[in-house]
């Protein structure tokens, strides 16, 4: 007993009719699956955008907070009184918190997960006087990531 061509021609109108309603429905859930992750992608962003207003507000806080005045002269002093120099910080030292917030969320926005910041040191800069050793090893890596054009 052998295939007619009618025979053959429904199966092949079958398995097409087949694929064609497995690609309609494989389209439709990735459609779905396209929307439901740009729901949620827009959900983090407007958590985020809500995060970093409040960072924000805060670090203009903290920077309009005025300074405590200075102490009135006494009445027998003929100098007034010189304010207290701001600390500046070194090569080393450890960055205030509020930096290390202001980096962590610049880190977030750029890598799209949280992360958590162990520890920062702040780097001399050129002015405070580095040696020419540190200098030279910095500018031979930084050289090594330039691609050399050959021509």
């Amino acid at each position: 007993m052998g295939l007619g061509i009618a025979d053959f021609i429904v199966i092949v109108v079958m398995v097409g009719a087949g694929c064609l309603v497995c690609s309609v429905g494989l389209w439709v859930m990735l459609r779905q699956a396209a929307s439901a992750q740009q729901r949620a992608t827009e959900s983090r962003l407007d958590e985020f955008t809500s995060g970093l207003k409040a960072l924000e507000a805060r670090v203009t806080e903290l920077v309009k907070t005025p300074e405590k005045p200075a102490a009135a002269p006494e009445a027998g002093s003929e100098a007034p009184v010189a304010a207290a120099p701001q600390t500046v910080e070194r090569e080393g030292e450890e960055v205030t918190p509020e930096t290390l917030v202001v980096i962590a969320a610049a880190v977030t926005a750029f890598l799209g997960k949280k992360v958590r910041i162990r520890s920062a040191k702040r780097v001399a800069s050129p002015r405070e006087g580095l040696s020419a050793w540190s200098q030279h090893g910095r500018m031979l890596v930084h050289s090594s990531h330039n691609p050399r054009s050959r021509g």
